[in-house]
């Protein structure tokens, strides 16, 4: 499958000042632009994002690059 096709689910829930981002699924754009989402949990809370899939090294760590920010600064709400 294309990688720039396939996204990744998070519910983002906000305890406090801060927010915590869960995997719950993913998402695929089909040929007409629509997109199938597959959750493995339903979210009774928080607020759904769909993000690009960013594949990980070996270590467990994206390979957006050293600089780049974390989701909750680059989204915030």
């Amino acid at each position: 499958m294309d990688q720039s096709r396939l996204k990744v689910c998070y519910v983002i829930t906000q305890r406090g000042e801060k927010k915590y981002w869960n995997r719950v699924g993913v998402a695929f754009v089909n040929h007409d632009g629509s997109i199938n989402v597959k959750l493995e949990s339903l979210p009774v809370a928080g607020e759904l994002q769909i993000r690009d899939y960013v594949p990980r090294d070996e270590a467990g760590t994206t390979l957006r690059g050293k600089n780049a920010q974390s989701d909750d600064e680059a989204y915030a709400a």
